[in-house]
């Protein structure tokens, strides 16, 4: 299979994606609360469960920026392309 091919179910494999970041996001908040609720109840302090639920927003903050890095790379691609230069030329003289 050359490059420019892609999969019988690349659209699956791209919606999937897309979904496993939300998943990604309630992952990662959950894994914080449980967390700081697990460090609450051995230690005694309240406070150590804010900050598991901070560090479940921190990783579903880096989790949403890993992904928008990701399509950022994967539209770089078109900057070049000549189909749609057309489009940027016409972008450039509506300014």
């Amino acid at each position: 299979m050359s490059k420019s091919e892609k999969p019988k179910y690349a659209k699956l494999i791209e919606s999937a994606d897309g979904l496993s970041l939300g998943i990604s996001i309630v992952v990662a908040i959950l894994l914080g609360v449980g967390a700081g609720v697990l460090m609450k109840n051995s230690f005694g302090y309240d406070w150590l469960l804010w900050l598991g639920i901070f560090w479940g927003i921190g990783g579903a903050i880096a989790n949403i920026y890993k992904a928008y890095k990701k399509q950022v790379e994967s539209y770089a691609e078109f900057k070049d392309n000549v189909r749609y230069k057309e489009y940027k030329k016409q972008d450039n003289h509506e300014e």
